[in-house]
């Protein structure tokens, strides 16, 4: 196998592995653009996988090749249900945002296993027919190495994935909204007085995370695992969070970041059959993304900056 072929093999395979962290870890750039810090989108990943698992296997046989995509319009509704828990208590009922998160994450985790064993009376569900396709882009496709490397055989969730990113940087720095999201997290009375309602902000700002990151534990659990356990989410939503951080609070940060990460998760996978990296024991490749979070985040934590306001309640009335 020929350097060429090595990234030929591993680069639409990270881009693959990426575009859970991508969509999960641009919903945590809109809670903390708002003020709010959501620890909780590893539980808001279970409950999509868990969802769009459930319903992938109920609705196979009458939606066909389409069950994969209405799949993730489920697991965004119930993303959105989970993330309002953290909304009421976060925003509304002003309890500590770190806290709530980390409950968030044990809900999610117990609901979604409590749910798969009532109704198939195991820890796990049966794997799924219906999977997310994969197609060549036509004219892009021919273009010499480039082409092979990122427009063959591509998985429409990966498009998705990307698309989403550079929506997300243009509604947030480009749009009216995004200003009052900005300010909301930046300086909350000031925004206030000019006029944004603080609390309506958050709330939009966690459900949108909340909506991604189902989508995002929908595609993992669709496009990668083929089914729902408890260890289908095993640390995701949290290199979510550490893609989010390395990426400085910005979504083409966020998405850069995560590309890196899923390149350590494509490695870890795939690694056994690219010539010199199968000779690195297993148990290492398999620790690989895991380590490069924590190394992300100890290298970053000090030198960016969260929103100023991000994890502090807000008081109407109050500085």
């Amino acid at each position: 196998m020929s350097f060429l072929d090595v990234l030929y093999f591993i680069i639409p395979s990270a881009i693959f592995y990426a575009a859970p962290l991508i969509l999960t870890a641009i919903g945590g750039v809109f809670t903390e653009r708002s003020g709010v810090v959501n620890i909780g989108l590893e539980g808001i990943m279970i409950v999509g996988a868990a969802s769009s698992i459930i319903f992938n296997l109920s609705f196979a046989d009458q939606l066909g090749n389409a069950t994969p995509w209405v799949g993730l319009i489920v697991a965004m509704g119930f993303g959105i249900l989970l993330s309002l828990i953290l909304a009421v208590a976060a925003v509304s009922l002003r309890a500590d945002q770190t806290v709530s998160g980390v409950a968030l994450n044990m809900l999610g985790l117990a609901v979604a296993v409590f749910t798969v064993k009532m109704i198939f009376d195991k820890g796990q569900t049966d794997s799924i027919t219906e999977r997310f396709s994969r197609f060549d882009i036509p004219v892009l496709g021919d273009i010499p190495i480039l082409g092979k490397m990122f427009f063959v055989d591509v998985y429409a969730t990966s498009i998705l994935a990307i698309v989403v990113a550079i929506v997300a940087w243009f509604v947030i720095y480009k749009t009216p909204f995004g200003l009052r999201l900005r300010a909301v997290g930046e300086h909350p009375m000031a925004a206030d007085t000019m006029g944004v309602n603080v609390t309506k902000m958050r709330y939009v700002a966690v459900m949108i995370s909340g909506a991604l990151g189902g989508i995002g534990g929908a595609i993992y659990a669709q496009a990668i695992s083929g089914n729902f356990g408890a260890s289908t989410i095993s640390g995701q939503g949290f290199m979510a969070i550490a893609a989010m951080i390395f990426g400085k609070w910005h979504p083409l940060g966020a998405l850069g970041a995560a590309l890196f990460f899923g390149f350590a998760q494509a490695l870890s996978v795939a690694g056994g059959s690219i010539p010199y990296v199968q000779d690195v024991p297993k148990i290492f490749l398999l620790i690989l993304p895991y380590v490069l979070t924590i190394l992300a985040l100890a290298g970053f934590i000090g030198k960016a900056h969260a929103p100023k306001a991000s994890g502090v309640p807000y008081v109407k009335g109050k500085r």
